[in-house]
């Protein structure tokens, strides 16, 4: 049976696109292009591996440079350092005379490294100074002075670089005491007279920051 005008027409059109399809040249250049393609997705995949691990070599660092000054703010300053679940508290040796809300001059070298830390670390994280009594004197007194003793040191830090506005004072009084009952002149007083610091991390410090453990 012969084939119809119709279908010799068919055939007539399909002949020439299936010889469009399998021409050696556009063969080639399509192969070519599909190689040019995965050279460049594995070197872009290439840099991004190599950037990443820079960036992880960097918090690596960064993780042992801050281990390392935490440990020396304990070693030499007797800082007791800790982390709790929205930062990292900080006890200090920062003590007081009885009665009074003067920064003296023997605690001024482990402000300065506090300071250094919550600069280098820190930077942006809220810090909140917290001030307290020993028990002598009325509770409102005594809520004053501490409050004196938290501003006092946040005024010395401050002349050290750091930025009031991400700071807070508060004071508590003859609460959490170290030694309690000692007062005055008592054995153990001075301890109650102190100010704590305590950085908000949750959120806001580096990674650095973030993955330290604690350390007491």
């Amino acid at each position: 049976m012969g084939m119809s005008s119709k279908q010799i027409a068919a055939i007539a059109l399909v002949v020439p696109m299936l010889g469009a399809c399998v021409h050696p040249g556009q063969y080639k250049k399509d192969l070519a292009e599909t190689r040019s393609e995965i050279a460049q997705e594995k070197s872009e995949r290439m840099s991004a591996d190599s950037a990443l691990k820079g960036d992880i070599e960097s918090v690596k660092s960064d993780v042992t440079s801050l281990r390392s000054d935490l440990a020396n703010l304990r070693q030499e300053y007797g800082a007791k350092i800790s982390a709790l679940e929205s930062g990292m508290q900080f006890d200090m040796p920062v003590n007081f005379a009885f009665d009074d809300a003067t920064v003296r001059d023997q605690d001024k070298a482990a402000l300065d490294k506090f300071a250094d830390v919550a600069k280098k670390y820190y930077g942006g994280s809220k810090i909140t100074i917290e001030g307290f009594a020993d028990p002598a004197g009325s509770q409102h007194y005594n809520l004053a002075l501490s409050q004196r003793r938290a501003d006092a040191v946040r005024d010395y830090l401050s002349s050290k670089g750091i930025d009031l506005s991400i700071v807070k004072t508060v004071g508590y009084g003859k609460t959490r005491l170290v030694n309690p009952g000692a007062q005055r002149d008592d054995a153990g007083a001075e301890e109650n007279r102190r100010v704590t610091f305590v950085i908000e991390t949750k959120g806001q410090a580096t990674e650095a920051g973030k993955t330290t453990a604690s350390i007491n």
